[in-house]
């Protein structure tokens, strides 16, 4: 794989490409990309996240597991990174949104001090929707696997309410 390219070697480049903010935005950094074939991204897992606000004192460690719709949304913010890495894949009139994941596998945990590593490949390009697989570490243990993460680019125009005129 190829080093980070400039344009999304930087936390505030990942901001600009990805509609979520925080506590939702759950990728920190892209450390490896080929643009249209495979992305490699990193999320620090920490006891300060919103996840975590209601666990109690003295609970055991099972309470302190990342949800795993959280690992989810993280794996599919990489894929969504993937598809931007391309040039011109989403100009400035569309929306990239998530339209769904088949086949999804939870085969661990992560827990607050863990790294995760999103490993993601595209598999297809259909017009306006593209097909990944992708898979998650923690360390160097596989904890979720993804056959098809989907994603679809619509026309912001479409997503944005219209104005009334009264």
């Amino acid at each position: 794989m190829s080093e980070r390219p400039p344009e999304l070697s930087e936390h505030h480049r990942i901001k600009a490409l990805l509609p979520q903010r925080h506590p939702l935005l759950l990728v920190d950094r892209v450390v490896s990309v080929r643009p249209g074939h495979s992305l490699s991204a990193v999320k620090a897992v920490t006891a300060a996240e919103p996840c975590y606000r209601d666990v109690p004192d003295g609970a055991p460690a099972s309470a302190y597991a990342y949800p795993a719709s959280l690992l989810l949304e993280s794996l599919g913010q990489a894929a969504a990174l993937l598809w931007l890495a391309e040039a011109g894949a989403i100009g400035p009139d569309h929306v990239l949104m998530f339209a769904g994941a088949r086949g999804y596998r939870l085969l661990g945990e992560a827990h607050p001090g863990d790294v995760l590593r999103h490993d993601v490949e595209m598999t297809q390009v259909k017009a306006d929707t593209v097909f990944a697989t992708g898979q998650t570490y923690a360390g160097s243990t596989l904890i979720a696997t993804a056959d098809t993460l989907i994603a679809v680019r619509r026309p912001r125009s479409v997503l944005e309410p219209a104005t009334i005129s009264q």
